[in-house]
């Protein structure tokens, strides 16, 4: 299969199973806590309810406030196709790496906290304080999580990294370990989940995400949330593909990308359970306690680097 058509399939894929991620994840919770589920379809609702309502913009609204919304999804889609999902044959992966993975999550983020600030209320300002906040502690975290991986493949190319992981490289050595475990506590806090943020809640003492966009309307807003799905289950298959890449077709060979799909689906499937369980099982954290979470993060990342020039 030519290479540009995976990877036009995978930004499809990235797309289409985004929402479906966010529904399964919303389900399962709600079983968990005995709640009766909403359909594993309700997020195409959501957005195409938001994509038919008219945009509002506040009086004082300039572009940055209108142009964030089709920058952040711009954005999420770009990195969409640097990520092996399917196969590790991408032409972005000549290009660019898991740190210009990183610097486009960033841009995403500090667009958004422009447009938080943008119309002048308190909710918006506050918002983006707090966002940039976890950015300032997280972001060296998680360069500091890809150097350990990098490090053992070699190369800070996705595509290499999952090609030596996969084959024969064994998940039980430490500087993967403290990786992975920086990993999750970095994905918890980059995508507002529980115990840093809380995706479900209008509480102004513990909104981050929420209070930057809640200005926004219409296609705005659904271009907004549906980004927000991107970027979790964009971290879902970063993590996978860095971690678990087992499964992963190592060419363009259309059986190995049409037997891969299967597998991420049962990952995806797990790694779902796996965060509800995570979110359930813990309480919002204090806002003052972020600090510690991704300090401990940086800790584990940190301790993933040395292990390696220490024990490998």
């Amino acid at each position: 299969m030519n290479p540009f058509i995976i990877e036009i399939l995978q930004i499809v894929l990235l797309l289409a199973l985004a929402p479906l991620f966010a529904g399964w994840v919303k389900m399962v919770k709600c079983w968990i806590q005995g709640r009766t589920s909403p359909s594993l379809f309700q997020p195409y609702r959501d957005i195409r309810k938001l994509l038919s309502k008219d945009v509002i913009l506040a009086e004082n609204a300039s572009w940055i406030f209108r142009f964030t919304p089709y920058l952040v999804f711009g954005v999420s889609v770009m990195a969409g196709g640097i990520i092996p999902m399917l196969s590790i044959d991408l032409p972005f992966s000549a290009t660019a790496d898991v740190i210009a993975l990183v610097a486009l999550f960033a841009i995403a983020r500090f667009f958004t906290a422009l447009a938080g600030m943008d119309i002048g209320t308190a909710f918006g300002g506050m918002g983006s304080s707090r966002e940039m906040t976890i950015a300032s502690l997280a972001e060296p975290a998680m360069l500091m999580a890809v150097f350990a991986v990098s490090l053992v493949g070699k190369s800070t190319s996705l595509s290499q990294i999952v090609l030596v992981i996969s084959q024969g490289h064994s998940l039980l050595r430490p500087s993967l370990v403290f990786a992975l475990l920086a990993f999750i506590l970095i994905a918890l806090a980059e995508t507002g989940r529980v115990p840093v943020d809380n995706p479900a809640t209008h509480l102004e003492l513990t909104m981050i995400h929420e209070a930057m966009i809640l200005e926004y309307s219409g296609r705005h807003l659904a271009l907004i949330e549906w980004a927000g799905m991107m970027k979790l289950f964009l971290f879902v298959v970063l993590g996978i593909a860095s971690f678990f890449p087992w499964g992963i077709a190592m060419n363009d060979d259309l059986t190995a990308i049409a037997s891969a799909f299967p597998i991420l689906l049962l990952k995806l499937g797990f790694v779902g359970a796996a965060l509800v369980l995570i979110e359930t099982g813990m309480a919002k954290m204090r806002i003052f306690r972020i600090t510690e979470f991704l300090g401990t993060a940086f800790l584990f990342a940190t301790l993933g680097m040395l292990s390696y020039f220490m024990l490998e």
